[in-house]
């Protein structure tokens, strides 16, 4: 229960943190902090939180990242599913601080985004539901290859929260044009249900390419690293 509840409350920083400064700040008049100020704030959600409760519970705060650790054999089985409803509980409950929060400003509309991830008309560059695809296997595979690497027995011991979330900041930077960036089943589905409609429609992408990726990156990591890795 303990990991679980920390799980819960490092979902509840990464969405209200990442998807917040995109709802709230990425464009404010005149000093909105921008694409590289969106993924800077998704980059220091895990960092700071990968410190605060990484010793409770791992610090996973995303489904794809609990079933690649599960794949690689740094996890168990038997604890995916109470780790995934808690990160996904607490992306919705971040989601709905977000939205009483920003539904206090004036001219406010769910249906502009909401912070949401799409294709086509609903990715910021236009990208097609291939790219999209592409992207988020791929970006989440890489981010599963860095999480393995720097928590391995032979990586420098207290720089793993450092690697990730720049890796995470990293991957943002790429990929925040395609889709709005994803690559975490738990974030996309906290702003997702309060848009509804195209954004719930498209969400499965969502949850279906991350997992993928991290399986996919999980097997990568088994084929490269040694046994006491």
């Amino acid at each position: 229960m303990k990991s679980s509840g920390a799980e819960f409350l490092g979902t509840f920083w990464l969405v209200l943190g990442g998807c917040g400064s995109a709802v709230l700040a990425a464009a404010f008049p005149q000093v909105g902090i921008g694409l590289l100020g969106v993924s800077l704030a998704f980059g220091l959600t895990v960092l700071t939180m990968a410190y605060a409760i990484g010793p409770i519970s791992g610090c996973h705060l995303n489904p794809a990242v609990s079933v690649g650790l599960w794949a690689a054999g740094r996890f168990p089985a038997s604890r995916l599913l109470p780790y995934i409803g808690a990160q996904v509980l607490g992306a919705l409950a971040a989601g709905g601080v977000l939205f009483v929060i920003a539904s206090g400003a004036p001219g406010f509309d769910v249906n502009a985004g909401f912070a949401s991830n799409g294709w086509g008309a609903h990715s910021p560059g236009g990208y097609s539901f291939t790219s999209a695809l592409v992207v988020e296997v791929v970006m989440t595979l890489f981010f599963l290859l860095v999480i393995l690497g720097a928590t391995a027995r032979r990586a420098p011991a207290g720089f793993a929260p450092l690697a990730i979330g720049l890796a995470l900041t990293l991957i943002l930077l790429i990929s925040i044009p395609v889709t709005n960036t994803s690559v975490n089943p738990a974030r996309s589905t906290g702003v997702a249900l309060f848009v509804g409609d195209w954004a719930v429609q498209q969400l499965w992408l969502f949850w279906a390419a991350p997992i993928a990726g991290a399986v996919l990156g999980a097997l990568a990591w088994r084929l490269i690293a040694s046994k006491d890795d």
